[in-house]
């Protein structure tokens, strides 16, 4: 247990540009990350199972979840809806515990906007040229011709908004993406007002100080 509030850590790019292997790397570097898993209407793609990828839920289900204000976020994106359930996430963070986010820049924009904006951390992830993007989007070889040019198309407005972003990283190398990655959480998490006990620690050394007289 610690005596500090989580960070919520978001991470947005481009599909393809890396995020998701990347929020899966940050995972197994420090296993004490808990993941936001996200609510879509998408169907699920083969091995994935609820709960686990995603919560999969139908859109009369979704619509309700956000009318009884249970999603942090939501979007509809490729005519599918995407949020994140707000129970499991406020519980997280209230116990000291980093939570990733993988979602869109309109998730991240409401998180930022909500009443969890002071304990946000925003990262996007460039990709190093559109060229190289398309080439990982096809390497997937999940999705269809159709949905990949619905993909690059898209890509362009995700990326007009990386100036909202605390860091952004290039993703020329997804070993060196990850070491920056853990440069940013590291940093993130030794900054003062993230270490409620310096203040006690700090009296305690001029308590010292004093003894020693």
């Amino acid at each position: 247990m610690t005596d500090r509030r989580g960070i919520l850590i978001i991470l947005s790019s481009p599909s393809g540009a890396g995020k998701s292997t990347l929020a899966g790397r940050l995972m197994k570097w420090d296993q004490s990350l808990s993941f936001s898993v996200s609510a879509t209407t998408r169907a699920p793609r083969e091995g994935e199972q609820d709960g686990r990828e995603y919560y999969f839920r139908t859109h009369d289900q979704f619509r309700q979840m956000v009318a009884d204000n249970d999603m942090l976020e939501h979007a509809e994106v490729f005519d599918n809806l995407y949020g994140s359930p707000k129970g499991p996430v406020e519980d997280a963070i209230s116990a000291g515990r980093d939570v990733i986010f993988d979602i869109d820049w309109q998730g991240g924009q409401q998180v930022r906007n909500s009443g969890l904006a002071e304990d946000v951390v925003s990262i996007f992830i460039l990709p190093p040229s559109i060229v190289e993007l398309e080439k990982r989007l096809r390497s997937r070889a999940q999705d269809s011709d159709e949905v990949i040019a619905a993909r690059m198309q898209k890509s362009r407005d995700e990326i007009s908004h990386w100036a909202e972003y605390d860091y952004c990283l290039i993703n020329h190398d997804i070993d060196e993406a990850e070491q920056q990655l853990r440069a940013i959480l590291t940093a993130e998490r030794l900054k003062r007002s993230r270490q409620p006990g310096l203040m006690t620690l700090v009296r305690d050394l001029n308590e010292q100080y004093e003894a020693r007289k």
